[in-house]
């Protein structure tokens, strides 16, 4: 054909129109697009590229929008949204005002369910399929995609622990390459490898949960795909179909090294070679300050155990796991189950790191309760990912965590503005007898010649320090949005205004805030948390109780989900960056402000 398919495509009936040999050539055609434009703009590439041809079959066979598809975690859509009428804005994919990089239920009907995080997929079909039952609608088609490390989580096991109670139509796709963003660990990994074709007639863990298995096969032989998916549409009640895929598939260098082409930032498009930086001159990532303060600590203490639900590439542990391998642990997507299992080693006298991302730790905001600080236990936890995280957008932003936990009794929360602090509070943090929460942001730090840790020190707990004095005016701020108010400090003509650094949200130092309440008219706080509840809050509490009469402004995340973009696109879009923080204080800088 003249017009590549992809170009051509006015609707799926398009697509439903064509004969099963041609498949393989739109599947192509689509693999290519989504290696040209994410080779040029990022985003997430290996996972989508593994579903391509499954991507292709599903939309072929069922009545997608009117049958329902859920894609678990969202990372392997792409594909998806090219064929759903997106393919024309797909290069505006993460970008601020284009779109998501994950199924959104606002911005396609196709996308029948938002997902940003993993294990979701089965409970949301089988709802929906269950409220088709109730709503007679017989025909319509409910299909939950979920990976082999995403239904290992416990919300996963529980969903099918309930779909093989019911008589729900009900079709779970296993998609299983063997990773997650890092390889799959754990016991069922290993009974999933175990299948083939040949134990047919040994019931397997899904036929003892009553839910019927067919598979495994090739999740890249379109017309075996195609021919096992309809004769799926013929049938009813919960099913599963164990597909085997690759994760990269198309580019060989994605298959090869999955783990760095899960989201490789920009490469190459025709060799796949990802482009590198020379960034020796640039201050280290606080993901891997945490790392090499983490190897240093182990040097000193050789019983401390770090835990991580499926991130330890992403929490910096991969050098950690290089030279002391028994003392991290890898759960899977378990983040529940990682909290607890810290407070079991906690009640043993074991120093615990739970290394987790602040927006996956909202999954076990009752684990921490419940199970750590109820029983005041010493577990630490590594919040990474803290604040706005930029191109993932709203289900990823890390905003919610001091809002959270400053709650929670017993729980120290802390959050360093450099690396210097990030050091410092895991070293007081491991000699720390109750729970210890440190944030950080995914970011580079501030400091170039900060290589390896400095000699420890212990910070006192709860203690402020005031780094630039003033008058009239002063402002508190916590963690690296530190480094905003500073630069928003060069845009005010030298006005003299003082500047309180906090590291530790709970417990608040109170001298600090009772002598600044005492000398100040104006307090400004400055987070990049929820501004509802969060740091600001904790301060305007304790304002009150002083009976302070002056005037007070929190700046903070505003009441709303803030979406994708760059970070500081997010920032001047949610009123934190340097400019936003300037005008405010320029608001109280006259006796009339």
């Amino acid at each position: 054909m003249n017009v590549p398919f992809l170009d051509s495509l006015t609707s799926l009936a398009d697509l439903r129109a064509v004969a099963v040999e041609r498949l393989p050539e739109i599947a192509q055609d689509l693999r290519d697009r989504i290696i040209k434009i994410v080779a040029a703009n990022e985003g997430h590439l290996g996972a989508s590229l593994g579903v391509v041809d499954l991507t292709v079959a599903l939309h072929y066979v069922f009545d997608t929008p009117n049958d329902r598809l859920i894609w678990d975690v969202g990372h392997q859509a792409y594909g998806h949204k090219m064929l759903t009428g997106r393919l024309a804005q797909f290069h505006t994919n993460r970008k601020l005002g284009g779109i998501s990089g994950f199924p959104k239920r606002s911005e396609s009907e196709f996308d029948a369910f938002g997902t940003g995080h993993s294990s979701t997929a089965i409970s949301a079909a089988l709802g929906m399929a269950l409220a088709a039952q109730q709503q007679k609608k017989f025909s319509r088609q409910h299909i939950a995609v979920i990976g082999d490390a995403s239904i290992a989580a416990g919300m996963a096991f529980e969903a099918l622990n309930h779909a093989g109670e019911t008589n729900a139509n009900l079709l779970i796709v296993l998609n299983d390459n063997s990773i997650g963003i890092d390889p799959s660990v754990g016991a069922l990994k290993h009974y999933l490898t175990s299948l083939d074709q040949n134990n047919q007639t040994v019931q397997n863990l899904f036929q003892n949960l009553n839910i019927a298995y067919f598979g495994p096969i090739d999740g890249h032989d379109l017309p075996q795909l195609v021919s096992e998916l309809r004769a799926q549409k013929q049938k009813s009640g919960v099913r599963l179909l164990h597909v085997r895929t690759t994760k990269g598939k198309g580019l060989k260098p994605a298959e090869l090294n999955q783990v760095l082409y899960h989201a490789p930032g920009k490469f190459d498009y025709l060799t796949g070679k990802v482009y590198e930086k020379d960034e020796s001159h640039l201050p280290l990532k606080f993901q891997d300050v945490f790392g090499t303060t983490v190897l240093a600590l182990l040097e000193q203490h050789k019983d401390i155990i770090a835990i991580t639900p499926a991130m330890p590439s992403g929490s910096g542990l991969k050098a950690v796991i290089d030279r002391f391998p028994e003392n991290v642990i890898d759960v899977g997507i378990a983040e529940q189950h990682a909290v607890t299992l810290a407070a079991g080693f906690a009640c043993e006298g074991v120093k615990v790191l739970c290394c987790i991302y602040s927006t996956f730790l909202q999954r076990a905001y009752d684990q921490l309760i419940h199970d750590v600080a109820i029983q005041n236990l010493p577990v630490v936890f590594c919040i990474d990912r803290a604040g706005l995280v930029g191109e993932d957008g709203a289900t990823h932003h890390g905003i919610f965590d001091l809002a959270m936990l400053r709650t929670v009794p017993n729980v120290i929360v802390a959050a360093p503005k450099d690396e210097i602090d990030l050091q410092q509070l895991l070293f007081t943090a491991v000699h720390t007898s109750q729970p210890f929460a440190i944030r950080y942001p995914r970011a580079r730090g501030f400091i170039p010649e900060w290589r390896a840790p400095l000699a420890f020190e212990r910070m006192e707990i709860g203690k402020a320090k005031q780094v630039r004095h003033g008058k009239r005016i002063a402002v508190f701020s916590t963690g690296t949005i530190f480094h905003e108010v500073e630069s928003a400090f060069q845009q005010l003509d030298n006005v003299p205004i003082a500047h309180v650094h906090f590291p530790f949200v709970k417990p608040l130092d109170r001298n600090a805030i009772e002598s600044v309440a005492a000398q100040f008219e104006v307090i400004i706080t400055v987070e990049d948390g929820v501004a509802a509840g969060g740091f600001g809050s904790a301060v305007l509490e304790l304002l009150s109780e002083l009976n302070f009469q002056g005037r007070t402004q929190i700046i903070g995340i505003p009441d709303v989900f803030i979406e994708h973009g760059s970070i500081p696109e997010l920032r001047k879009l949610a009123g934190i960056d340097a400019l936003t923080i300037a005008e405010s204080i320029k608001k109280f800088s006259s006796n009339n402000g």
